[in-house]
């Protein structure tokens, strides 16, 4: 059995003020001549299906296209649940219908892991589906003390869970899933946490054949070849210049027999930076060889000032989204910023609020104050312990 595992999709997503749908339109084109071309026998939605819970109409106009295409002209069965950035409940509207038409959803965990059974030439192949969820959510369902972790959370899920290990199995996850101390790589596009608090570890899934992860945006393994995190089919970020944009597609056949593709996505515009003099910026010789329509991020390196430099970076390249100033002035600036920095570092909670206090109010923080700010970060601390 075939299928192709997406994720992080962000529908709807919104760039610098500028809308992505058009892209998101063209790259899940792309997706369904994908599908046909390799005989595709179902699709894995690792969550993250929006870029937020209330979605514009026309992603959601979009999202049901893209599903429509699937299960009703392709016929091909589809595999989708939520992420943080999902609304549970729209996403679940009318899933138990859309399910005899081959679209599986589970947008909310309900102390039960989901199971779907496939049958093929092979075999029983089961599907497992867990949508991202806090360990607040879990705690409800299990007597045991969770506290605030997310790994016990999802081990305690799992383990309650008989999984035939003689069966192929498959899961869906959208969770920040780690190897041991080794992270995935990140995107600014990202919405990180702090202090790994919500890292889980990738050997809770060591029954799994497949392990579909969604959450962080740049295609890769974690701990082994066959757990994945898809990726976002376009990139959110310039951080994500460099990064090439891959879709994998998995073959099971007998237990243990799988193998992985990976197929490359060629987005309609590219995000990349351009550097350099502007008057060498809109030479039509060092522009008329690449996509103008590309979105892109312009680093302007002279060092006097440049009148309208947006405005003449945009009549070439109208999908400027950035534009920055870089010379000897700006460079040290952010080196000395870099220094403050990291005396921020070397301060203590209240020292941080005290210099912030200051500066709103030309004033020093007074003992009634400070008390009161101790007494909050204390609580806080508390909570989080």
């Amino acid at each position: 059995m075939k299928f192709l595992h997406l994720a992080d999709l962000h529908l709807g997503k919104i760039l610098q003020e500028q809308s992505l749908i058009e892209d998101q339109e063209y790259m899940l084109n792309q997706i369904i001549e994908i599908i046909e071309k390799e005989n595709i026998d179902a699709v894995l939605i690792s969550g993250d299906v929006y870029d937020r819970s209330v979605p514009p109409a026309e992603a959601v106009n979009l999202l049901d296209c893209f599903l429509k295409t699937l299960i009703k002209e392709i016929k091909i069965k589809v595999f989708m649940i939520a992420g943080n950035h999902d609304s549970k409940d729209r996403l679940a509207f009318g899933s138990k219908i859309f399910e005899d038409e081959g679209l599986y959803i589970e947008s909310k965990y309900n102390g039960d892991l989901r199971k779907v059974e496939l049958q093929d030439e092979y075999g029983k192949l089961n599907i497992y589906m867990l949508p991202f969820v806090k360990p607040i959510e879990v705690k409800q369902f299990f007597e045991d003390d969770l506290e605030n972790n997310y790994n016990t959370a999802i081990n305690k899920i799992i383990s309650e869970e008989k999984i035939n290990v003689k069966e192929r199995n498959i899961i869906l996850v959208h969770q920040f899933v780690t190897a041991g101390m080794v992270e995935p790589e990140r995107t600014e596009s990202e919405v990180l946490s702090l202090g790994g608090i919500e890292n889980v570890d990738v050997s809770n899934f060591n029954d799994f054949d497949y392990v579909a992860i969604g959450h962080v945006h740049r295609p890769q393994k974690i701990g082994r070849e066959t757990a994945r995190y898809a990726g976002t089919m376009l990139k959110y970020s310039f951080s994500e210049i460099n990064h090439n944009k891959t879709i994998p597609i998995i073959e099971l056949k007998d237990k243990g027999d799988i193998n992985i593709n990976l197929v490359q996505l060629n987005p309609l515009r590219d995000m990349r930076e351009i550097k350099g003099p502007i008057e060498e910026l809109i030479k039509q010789e060092n522009y008329e060889c690449g996509n103008t329509n590309d979105y892109i991020k312009a680093v302007i390196t002279n060092e006097e000032p440049v009148y309208d430099a947006i405005g003449q970076i945009r009549r070439i390249y109208p999908n400027t989204l950035k534009l920055e100033i870089r010379n000897s002035k700006t460079i040290s600036n952010v080196e000395e910023q870099n220094i403050n920095l990291e005396n921020v570092k070397k301060k203590t909670e209240l020292e941080l609020f005290a210099d912030f206090y200051k500066a709103q109010n030309n004033a020093d923080l007074d003992e009634k104050r400070t008390e009161i700010i101790k007494n909050i970060i204390s609580e806080v601390k508390h909570e989080a312990d």
